[in-house]
């Protein structure tokens, strides 16, 4: 759904064959469903990208039902918000597990068939994970972690001729800020120079390239 959505329809439009990962395969279905439209290969897949041995078997499915691995776009992500005063160990925890452990996981079960192809990986953390939002210590945690994690990452892996990358998003449209109310949106809107909060398509953009 969100950015994840539309990354995997830009690139399915490119003929790019797609694993579209969500907590259940169902969730991602319609998203490979329209996928399928573009290319021969499009696949729903459900793991909980926080269990590591989740995680290798689906990397290894993958390679064995779409014909190999060759490009890797780490964007699962979730939001507990809450002041730190308040936050409890299990929200943390969870925001830290799913964000930037999911994120090692794949690089993890990822790194060697990417190396055998001089693949790429594109690893979607936040401008939160930049500047830090109050409210957000584990989101801004867990995406700083996936800035170190993505600059160890690319140098460990450029000699086998991986391209590890990283996009930093500021606010965007998706279901998972409209919680956001109209005054908070507009106020946002305001610090923007283009006036205009982020699509998700924008980001797609930048993952293609």
């Amino acid at each position: 759904r969100g950015i994840g959505r539309a990354i995997a329809l830009r690139l399915a439009a490119r003929g790019a064959r797609v694993a579209c990962v969500a907590t259940e395969a169902s969730r991602a279905q319609e998203t490979a469903d329209q996928c399928a439209r573009h290319t021969e290969g499009a696949q729903a897949y459900g793991c909980d990208v926080a269990d590591t041995a989740a995680v290798q078997a689906l990397v290894e499915q993958v390679q064995k039902e779409l014909g190999g691995l060759d490009l890797l776009v780490n964007n699962a992500g979730i939001t507990r918000d809450q002041l730190l005063l308040r936050m409890t160990e299990e929200d943390f925890d969870r925001v830290i597990e799913v964000n930037l452990k999911g994120t090692w996981n794949f690089l993890k079960a990822a790194s060697r068939p990417l190396m055998k192809c001089k693949g790429k990986v594109v690893n979607i953390t936040s401008v939160v994970g930049l500047t830090g939002n109050a409210g957000q210590a584990n989101y801004a945690a867990s995406k700083a972690g996936v800035v170190g994690l993505t600059k160890s990452l690319a140098k460990e892996l450029a000699g086998r001729g991986v391209c590890v990358n990283a996009i930093a998003p500021g606010f965007i449209a998706t279901d998972m800020t409209a919680a956001i109310d109209e005054k908070a949106a507009e106020a946002l809107k305001s610090t923007i120079p283009l006036g205009r909060i982020g699509a998700p398509e924008d980001i797609a953009a930048a993952v293609e390239f």
